[in-house]
């Protein structure tokens, strides 16, 4: 959403400032702290925003620069439209000076989150790994996409179009087999890469131990159909991204913690906040611990494979 934002202020807008250090961030991040005052937008330039929005109401078309600066689907961007064209019928008087305009846009899209790419349930293996797919419409996925598996896309969307299946399938798995994967967001088909996401500092019971089950199913809830935010840390032994996971604003190891669901992984994660909140979870007897001695999974796990 920061780049739509960037592009809707592109035309009539300098730069945004930022802090000493040269940091980005999003255009709205940067709105909430420092108000107004990072921003120079002219009287042109809030016309032709209007206009633009106008222009959607009579066309159903976006301005045509956009897919340029973000990689959401035709579908999102003209939902950003959309809502702005919404929001500005019922706004009276219309916004008029540069101020009025910027924080009309920013109120109106800064709670549009809705994802390209989606975690389904079918993606959480267990309470403590997600599987995640990433758009390669991002250009930084874009770059690093094999060139057979581009290929393969290409035919495989020729294949569909001549109602081939069976090559189109074929295809698919041939995709898949390459970690990426075709999905269909907002009746859009879309080049995903596979990410496997375990969650750092956090242990989850094994399925086949006491609450295994709802510590999975508790994860399930909280991340399927959002989009998330991922800080990844480092890569584990099974090459799986290791990092903290967000779900619009919630930390997540922090809400399997104090549910007690999960334990805190203090071998690998030496956070303090992680250990209190697992603490606060033990001396309430919430979840996994409501039994007296329930067994550490790390320990389960070697168990099994001593046979023991």
């Amino acid at each position: 959403m920061g780049n739509a934002l960037r592009f809707l202020y592109g035309e009539c807008c300098s730069k945004p400032t930022t802090t000493g250090d040269g940091a980005g961030g999003s255009w709205v991040q940067q709105q909430q702290t420092h108000g107004h005052h990072g921003v120079s937008m002219s009287t042109g330039g809030v016309s032709m925003l209007i206009q633009d929005v106008h222009n959607f109401e009579r066309t159903s078309q976006v301005p045509e620069g956009l897919s340029k600066h973000v990689v959401s689907s035709k579908k999102a961007q003209a939902n950003w439209y959309s809502k702005l064209s919404e929001a500005l019928a019922q706004l009276k008087p219309p916004p008029r000076s540069p101020e009025e305009i910027s924080t009309f846009v920013v109120n109106t899209l800064k709670r549009h989150k809705k994802a390209d790419v989606e975690v389904d349930e079918k993606a959480v293996a267990d309470g403590d790994t997600v599987t995640v797919y990433v758009s390669t419409l991002n250009p930084r996925e874009a770059a690093c996409v094999p060139n057979d598996v581009q290929a393969a896309a290409a035919e495989r969307a020729k294949a569909r179009a001549h109602k081939n299946y069976t090559k189109a399938d074929a295809l698919h798995k041939q995709i898949i087999d390459a970690g990426y994967r075709m999905l269909n967001i907002q009746n859009e088909e879309i080049l995903a890469r596979k990410y496997r996401i375990r969650l750092r500092g956090i242990d989850a019971p094994e399925s086949a131990m006491p609450y295994g089950k709802e510590a999975k199913e508790e994860l399930s809830k909280m991340v399927a159909g959002f989009s998330l935010r991922v800080l990844i840390f480092d890569e584990d032994r099974y090459g799986r991204c290791v990092g903290d996971i967000y779900c619009n604003g919630v930390f997540v190891q922090e809400r399997m913690l104090k549910k007690g669901l999960v334990w805190h992984y203090g071998a690998y994660d030496k956070r303090p906040e992680l250990e209190k909140w697992e603490q606060d979870a033990r001396a309430k007897r919430v979840g996994l611990w409501a039994s007296a001695h329930p067994e550490k999974p790390w320990e389960w796990r070697k168990n099994r494979r001593e046979n023991r």
